[in-house]
């Protein structure tokens, strides 16, 4: 810092007036003269010298809580995916933490008053990892790509809804036609599992494109080796963020390593020790303890769609009967679950959609609060006895032994041993078996359960169909195996109109039929809890909760 030093010119303009005195002489009476004694000078403003600041920029180990077996947002299912390739893709529409849809790949979009047909005028100058153009080419592809029956694809090709056929209208118009209307469509298209990928790409790699994703996002995968990392790179060429973003130009980060933590207890070992920067799904106990730290922040996120809920098989004995399955809600104490694993930070579940899903219905709330008299009541109505003393009940001479199917997730271990202990309770011996995720999906399609968790994220409420239409229950996700011709007209009606009132309206009743039949046990809304190193900023997640932005996270020296 350095100041202009004041000048006083008091005394240099006295002589002047003096010598001027002396060359006029002789006159008579010399006027006053009034000699100020300083002339101000405007003083300078300060100026401050700063280190330059550092560019933004880094590298970031952020933590998975589940292995997946591909990478391929069109085949899978699980919100690992998005995680990672949110930052791959970008979508046609983008959708802010607010739900209010905005340009991405698509600059603007029109949809006809039958609600049929979707217009998408697409950006120019956007190009693939590969360097292949985008454009309504690769829309067609994409979207003609999830509907192919080869792909088996899990998730995807529900969100498209009824989708028919893309005309390529011009090189920049694609046109969706779909064969009914569907309001979730632009939910749909916002997120991940309809990302746009490479049409040069996916037939370079074929089959194998699972493993080897590209599309337009900020960060492009330099490598995946299965089970262990995922690695990606900033895209230098990104120039096309959506305007809600807080910069505009490639990422900040230069790199992001994805590992895996399935593991709970090893979570927050690799958060202190630097292994990781970012984690999700810390246990409560442990984020608790890590914010008080000083060394990381808590960024707790509420995540709509289904809640953690176990479904329970009406195809297997003993769940084939409802007054077991309304035994079993009652007699599992849910604030007591929620309390002791998950520290209060979760919300107790009273249905199959989060409280945090549009078209929430609180119609369900206080069904089937802790109730052990009613639970052993409804055992009893049901015809199961306790005939030799052993503590379990029987029917026709067979005990009601039930089959718990366990995921390493969202503490579901932790959650399914409390159950267990509760069910016991009642006379019903529950027997758990932790598997992993695609061996769990794969046994409860078989039906091999009475008992399985699931929660997958949503941010409209069609979620409910793809778990509770009876066209899914032979190879899909109704893991209930539960059909009803007027919940599957709800279901249907509730994506053919655009008007809210009618759609609150229906998922109302949806969300009461799944209650009434004691299809599932809710647990919790779901509550993400995410740690971070301290020296991570800008780390925003989307609506969807499980998503983080990375576009403008960089690391603080």
């Amino acid at each position: 810092m350095r100041t202009l030093a004041k000048v006083s010119l008091g005394f240099l303009a006295a002589l002047v007036a003096v010598g001027a005195l002396a060359v006029c002489a002789p006159t008579p009476t010399p006027e006053k003269i009034v000699v100020k004694e300083t002339v101000p000078v405007k003083e300078t403003e300060q100026v401050v010298v700063t280190a330059t600041p550092a560019p933004k920029g880094g590298k970031i180990t952020y933590g998975l809580t589940l292995v997946v077996s591909a990478i391929d947002p069109h085949q899978g299912l699980s919100s690992e995916l998005g995680i990672f390739l949110t930052s791959v893709y970008d979508p046609l529409v983008w959708q802010t933490q607010e739900g209010e849809f905005v340009p991405g790949l698509a600059e603007r979009w029109e949809v006809s008053p039958d609600g049929r047909v979707y217009t998408f005028y697409l950006r120019k100058g956007v190009k693939f990892h590969d360097g292949t153009p985008f454009n309504a080419e690769a829309v067609k592809f994409s979207f003609d790509r999830i509907v192919d029956p080869d792909l088996k694809s899990q998730k995807a090709i529900n969100m498209l809804g009824a989708y028919d056929h893309t005309e390529v209208v011009d090189e920049y118009t694609a046109r969706v036609y779909l064969k009914e209307p569907y309001a979730p469509f632009l939910d749909s298209v916002s997120q991940v599992y309809l990302a746009m990928v490479s049409p040069m790409a996916v037939q370079k790699w074929g089959a194998d494109y699972r493993d080897h994703q590209v599309g337009t996002g900020p960060f492009m995968i330099k490598e995946y080796v299965a089970k262990d990392h995922i690695t990606l790179v900033k895209n230098p060429d990104y120039n096309w963020a959506p305007e809600f973003m807080e910069h505009q130009g490639p990422a900040y980060l230069d790199e992001i390593t994805f590992r895996f933590y399935p593991d709970v207890a090893t979570r927050a070992p690799a958060l202190e020790a630097g292994e990781a920067d970012v984690m999700g799904e810390v246990p409560p106990q442990d984020a608790t303890r890590l914010q008080a730290s000083g060394r990381f922040v808590l960024l707790p996120t509420r995540i709509p769609g289904q809640s953690l809920q176990f479904f329970l098989n009406t195809q297997k004995f003993p769940t084939d009967d409802v007054r077991v399955r309304q035994a079993m809600l009652y007699a599992v104490d849910r604030e007591a679950i929620v309390n002791a694993v998950f520290r209060g930070f979760s919300p107790v579940a009273w249905g199959p959609l989060s409280a945090a899903t549009p078209f929430y219905s609180k119609a369900v709330e206080g069904m089937y609060a802790y109730d052990l008299s009613k639970a052993k009541a409804l055992l009893a109505e049901a015809g199961f006895r306790d005939t030799n003393g052993d503590g379990i009940v029987e029917k026709d001479g067979r005990p009601a032994e039930v089959e718990m199917l366990l995921m390493s997730w969202g503490n579901v271990p932790e959650v399914g041993q409390m159950i267990q202990a509760m069910l016991r309770q009642i006379g019903i011996n529950a027997k758990t078996q932790v598997l992993t995720y695609p061996a769990a999906v794969q046994a409860a399609r078989e039906g091999q359960h009475n008992m399985i968790p699931q929660a997958v994220s949503a941010s409209d409420p069609d979620i409910l169909r793809t778990f509770f239409h009876s066209r899914n229950i032979a190879a899909g996700l109704n893991w209930s195996k539960f059909g009803d011709a007027d919940m599957d007209q709800w279901l249907d009606d509730a994506v053919r109109t655009n008007d809210p009132v009618q759609r609150a309206q229906l998922y109302e009743k949806v969300q009461k039929k799944i209650m009434d039949e004691a299809l599932i046990i809710p647990i919790r809304d779901y509550v993400n809890l995410n740690v971070a190193s301290v020296r991570v900023k800008g780390l925003r997640y989307s609506l969807q909760g499980w998503f983080p932005w990375l576009y403008d996270v960089y690391v603080e020296p």
